[in-house]
């Protein structure tokens, strides 16, 4: 069935219940796709949180993409690049999450405090991996310097507008350790021995830290916990902490992907503890990768490429990032069994697209990869799901920041670049803070080849959401060969004015570079307002669109 005949097919026999009150059917039949928003249906605030970013001592994140240090000849504030310094202040960055990942299980906050020149080196989690590139040097990437310890850090976040989220480790230390952070970081100038020594360290005031991850991916590298022990865990290190005045919001590690039995079975026996008033958030990790003969569960082995992918790959992996919704409303029902009252918000601190090695912009960038319009639209895709249940996810953090996975930036030196996953964050910034609205989207699946035969994904996405007088609609269209003609209504306003942004490009496997910077990048698009008020626009292929529209 073609793209307008699906429409008007799903019109005459639904979409009386879509559009009948306001705009014609015939109207519809212009357009091979529709998007209705409901200004007097809101969702809830959409967190700026759900901004967030990840940042892991692994690879090249800290050594050569944040971190440079304050002697470099690179631009630097304190030691921190100042490019990427501006271009996350750019995007609003809301919180970011530190030392990891699995860095965390193996990490010791007391290592990062104090003069570097006394600070020990020791060997990274990650110095044994099997995907390191080949002639990968020894370096600070593989025995941490600690160069870049918690202060530098916090230093970071104040410098970056960002909020700190930092995940303690479990596997390894003790909650004594954990009590101690958060007096190191929260107690009073002068008020304790730890606070004598965080001015001793140049920071006499408190850092006010909010955001506590209590371990990591605790059912692997954070411990290989059952869930039952690690509920015994978590209710162990967050138990009489001091909060010195603080809301302190406490993150659980939670599920491996769809393994909801371990958010079952954690519930129910915090429940039996009753835990829930000590616990903010419940964490979730989903990574994107495939392969053309399926997807595996091997995270070594067998991921397809960051670029020069064949096109099967475009569309399996965009299906992979599809399944982030099921995953929010599968665990956000088993949370309600147990917390009725949904105390517990979904944290979904690691999320993004995982390739095989071979696109990394230098050989000491563990899991580094490039980024093409096709990482733009799985970000873009992924952060209207979350608006979509912003009365469900509070915040998540994209893995990660700079040299590693899906990040928004690539460095090495004194080179820089932005990635299209960080045009997608600039885009969509219009959102943070603003009223999730309920938004249907009709529009046909995009067929496809799966190992010889026929597959589909969802067409069209989208979410809107509203700050003031202005709505703001974002949509992906993932089909990298068509252009859908789309018909856009509100229900409870007219607009007034309408201003296009548009990322895409004519080749899915173009991506920026250090001597292309500008190989994508967003554009001015266009729309039209016809009568009615109905607004009209023409999605490009492959590509992500927001709409600012004004009202009436």
């Amino acid at each position: 069935m073609k793209r307008r005949d699906f429409v008007t097919t799903a019109i005459a026999g639904a979409g009386a219940l879509i559009v009948g009150r306001a705009y014609t059917t015939s109207q519809t039949r212009l357009a091979d796709a529709r998007i209705e928003i409901s200004l007097n249906d809101p969702i809830g605030r959409i967190a700026p949180e759900i901004y967030g970013h990840f940042v892991e001592h692994l690879g090249g994140v800290v050594y050569d993409g944040i971190w440079v240090g304050e002697n470099s000849k690179i631009p630097n504030q304190y030691g921190v690049r100042s490019a990427l310094v501006d271009a996350m202040k750019k995007i609003k960055s809301s919180v970011a999450r530190w030392p990891g990942g699995c860095f965390a299980d193996s990490y010791n906050w007391r290592d990062g405090i104090g003069p570097r020149s006394g600070r020990p080196r020791r060997p990274n989690f990650w110095i044994d991996a099997r995907e390191w590139p080949a002639g990968a040097p020894d370096g600070p990437w593989k025995y941490d310097t600690n160069h870049f310890g918690n202060d530098e850090f916090l230093r970071f976040c104040e410098l970056t507008g960002s909020q700190p989220y930092l995940a303690a480790n479990v596997r390894s230390l003790s909650a004594r350790d954990f009590y101690e952070w958060i007096d190191y970081c929260n107690s009073p100038a002068g008020a304790t021995t730890l606070a004598d020594m965080r001015a001793a360290a140049g920071r006499r005031e408190p850092y006010s830290v909010r955001y506590w991850g209590v371990g990591n991916e605790s059912w692997g590298c954070g411990g290989r916990f059952t869930p039952e022990e690690y509920a015994v865990e978590y209710a162990r290190f967050v138990e009489w902490v001091p909060r010195y005045g603080i809301d302190l919001a406490f993150i659980g590690s939670g599920p491996n992907g769809g393994d909801l039995s371990w958010t079952r079975r954690f519930f129910g026996r915090l429940a039996e503890k009753g835990g829930f008033g000590r616990m903010w958030g419940w964490g979730l990790h989903h990574y994107s990768w495939n392969v053309s003969g399926g997807r595996t569960n091997d995270w070594f082995q067998g991921k397809g490429a960051a670029v020069g992918y064949p096109e099967e790959e475009w569309y399996e992996l965009l299906n992979e990032a599809n399944k982030m919704e099921k995953l929010i409303t599968d665990n956000w029902a088993i949370m309600g069994e147990f917390d009725r009252q949904h105390r517990v918000k979904l944290v979904v601190d690691e999320w993004g697209a995982w390739y095989k090695p071979g696109s990394e912009v230098h050989n000491t960038h563990l899991l580094g990869q490039q980024s093409t319009i096709r990482d733009a639209l799985l970000a873009g895709l992924t952060l209207d799901i979350f608006h979509k249940h912003a009365d469900k996810v509070a915040m998540s953090n994209i893995a990660q920041l700079v040299n590693c996975l899906q990040s928004l930036f690539l460095a090495h030196e004194d080179k820089f670049v932005l990635t299209p996953t960080y045009h997608v964050f600039d885009m969509y910034a219009a959102h943070q803070g603003a009223t999730a609205l309920r938004t249907h989207v009709s529009s046909s699946r995009v067929e496809y080849t799966r190992q010889g035969r026929p597959a589909s994904l969802p067409g069209l996405g989208g979410s809107a959401s509203l700050q003031d007088r202005t709505v703001t609609l974002t949509v992906t269209n993932p089909d990298p060969k068509s252009a859908v003609e789309t018909e856009i209504g509100l229900r409870g306003a007219r607009v007034r004015e309408v201003e296009v942004t548009v990322l895409s490009a004519r080749d899915t496997q173009a991506h920026n570079t250090f001597d292309n910077p500008r190989e994508i990048q967003p554009r001015a698009g266009s729309a039209r307002i016809g009568s009615g008020g109905v607004v009209t626009c023409t999605f490009a292929p492959a590509s992500v669109t927001k709409l600012q529209l004004s009202l009436v």
